[in-house]
């Protein structure tokens, strides 16, 4: 085992120069930053002897595969020879592999169902820390995976137990037996706004049960469309306008009688990246449906996938930003310019150091988004408020700052990043979609405000900050803390105008805030980190905190260049490569 956070300082530098690429390695063992969260956040030995065995697969076997996949888009058969419709996608043999080592890894199982030899199954970390794994290799699949867990956790909640077989199927670790998840919720006209859903439901001609259903209308972006697990929001006859109005309905490719469903996949996407996950479009034709719970909740219902859909995109972002940076920390040790390597001259230097601590600041808040998440999922209330306002914020900034980092990490590759034979290539077009899928940065913005307004979410976040604020001892860390404490004061004095605004004024700065809560909350913990490291004789969590705090809250007359500061010269080693900070 290598996951002791203890290990960390006291390590030898890591040795990024005998790789040539980011691959043919335990991404577990080469992120240190994933190790200390996991075990910040209270991961059993079990999980992380798994994920240990997940890091290796991923990075020696899934890592390869998804770049031939990437050159090998899925092609979607409509018909088969006889003219019957048959909506069958056909993949590469390397997907197909790459799924089977995922879920039979127990990437969703685990989470789900004890997993053998356990007495229960794992927190709902367990999956999104293997998603974050995954996404190192392929940001694509972590949305397959990720909805096929968000269709589990709606049965979970939510079903009477007439779904119970499919939900066995979405929760097996047997890939011969596996129903795939995915939410179908996009319509052309609504786009983000599925209050205006069109696609109705009504009940067959001569059947009374309960639970069946038939739908009609369009879908318009429907990713891992050929699941055999699918959720959909449809309207009742006479219902009501709006997300009051939306039932919750669970689509199976067969119907009760065994024949293929009725609907019609129009095209698959032509999509930028993310080749592993086909998305298409929809059409419903009287398509056989079940009835999820209450007909007046199905909005209720779907947020609670989507809650986990967000939180597990941010973990994927946080993967992707841990590849991206691994392949530029990986490149700059190897490549000379002007006689020596790029990674002794301070301007890559300081690029490295930030990238760095991006990645550390945005995984540290995305793992507390995720605790917070796996407290509410068992049942306690109190983690609602916090988690509503963690779960759209971590989305938000950890997309956006997984596209800077990818972006960047192409431009230390030269040339070659540009090139479609390079990683980076595809990282940065797989990026593309993290600050897009289950909400754009401004819906995901919108949902703070909500989430403030309607359960005071902003409340149990400040009050934690404070908290954490209030516990670091360490004098090394005072200056910091004053920093963050005053930051903490203009969010507060943030909080009180726009709630004292009209709502044009308010929504016209909750982009502004979200991120704002980011640095400020993401400030409060890395400090706190940091105080218990040093406790033990470890300076590095410290450098990271002074580092974010720099970058996050520092506006140095000049810009910065009359200041004299060369923190991260000094830090490089340290932060970068995990030197011993003795």
């Amino acid at each position: 085992m290598t996951s002791n956070p203890e290990q960390l300082d006291h390590s030898s530098s890591l040795d990024y120069a005998q790789f040539e690429q980011g691959r043919g390695m335990n991404y577990w063992e080469y992120d240190p930053v994933l190790r200390s969260e996991v075990a910040r956040t209270g991961a059993s030995d079990w999980s992380e002897d798994r994920f240990e065995e997940f890091g290796d697969t991923v990075g020696t076997v899934i890592a390869d595969n998804s770049d031939t996949i990437d050159r090998h888009d899925p092609e979607l058969h409509r018909y088969d020879r006889f003219g019957t419709l048959v909506n069958e996608v056909e993949y590469h043999p390397a997907q197909l592999e790459n799924e089977e080592l995922a879920y039979g890894a127990g990437i969703v199982a685990d989470s789900f169902r004890s997993p053998p030899g356990r007495d229960s199954p794992e927190s709902i970390l367990h999956h999104l820390t293997m998603d974050y794994l995954l996404a190192y290799a392929d940001v694509g699949l972590t949305c397959s995976v990720a909805m096929t867990a968000g269709v589990a956790l709606v049965l979970e909640r939510f079903d009477d137990g007439s779904l119970s077989d499919f939900y066995d199927g979405l929760t097996t670790r047997n890939y011969d037996d596996l129903l795939q998840g995915a939410m179908f919720l996009t319509e052309r006209q609504g786009g983000s706004d599925v209050g205006v859903t069109e696609t109705i439901a009504e009940r067959p001609e001569g059947d009374e049960s309960d639970d069946l259903w038939k739908l009609t209308g369009e879908k318009w972006f429907c990713s891992n469309v050929d699941s055999g697990a699918i959720l959909t929001l449809a309207r009742r006859p006479d219902a009501p306008e709006g997300t009051a109005g939306l039932s919750l309905f669970f689509v199976s490719e067969t119907k009760r009688d065994g024949e293929q469903n009725d609907f019609y996949i129009r095209r698959l996407k032509d999509k930028l990246g993310t080749v592993s996950v086909p998305t298409a479009e929809v059409e419903f034709r009287e398509t056989e449906a079940y009835l999820v719970g209450d007909t007046e909740s199905g909005f209720k219902y779907i947020s609670e996938m989507l809650n986990l859909e967000r939180i597990a995109n941010a973990f994927a972002s946080c993967g992707l930003i841990g590849r991206a940076l691994l392949e530029s920390k990986v490149r700059a040790a190897n490549r000379e310019a002007f006689g020596q390597r790029i990674d002794r001259y301070p301007l890559m230097r300081r690029d490295l150091v930030e990238m760095a601590v991006a990645h550390e600041a945005a995984t540290a808040f995305t793992f507390d988004a995720g605790k917070e998440f796996e407290r509410y999922r068992q049942g306690d209330e109190d983690a609602f408020a916090l988690m509503r306002l963690l779960v759209p914020i971590a989305k938000a900034r950890t997309g956006r700052m997984a596209v800077e980092v990818a972006s960047y990490a192409m431009e230390v590759q030269g040339g070659n990043g540009y090139v479609n034979d390079f990683v980076t290539h595809r990282l940065l077009r797989d990026a593309q979609v993290l600050p897009i899928w289950e909400g754009t940065s401004n819906v995901l913005s919108l949902d703070v405000l909500r989430s403030m307004a309607r359960e005071n979410a902003h409340e149990p976040a400040l009050s934690r900050i404070r908290e954490r604020l209030g516990g670091v001892e360490h004098d090394d860390l005072a200056d910091l803390v004053e920093t963050t404490r005053e930051e903490l004061g203009e969010v507060e004095e943030a909080l009180v105008t726009l709630a004292t605004s009209d709502d044009d004024y308010a929504q016209l700065h909750a982009k502004e805030l979200a991120a704002y809560i980011f640095d400020v909350y993401t400030a409060g913990l890395l400090l706190a980190e940091a105080d218990r490291e040093l406790e033990q004789g470890r300076e590095r969590k410290s450098l990271v905190a002074r580092q974010f705090t720099t970058d996050a809250f520092g506006s140095a007359p000049a810009r910065g260049i009359t200041s004299g500061e060369r923190l991260s010269l000094d830090v490089f080693e340290k932060i970068v490569r995990f030197e011993s900070a003795e």
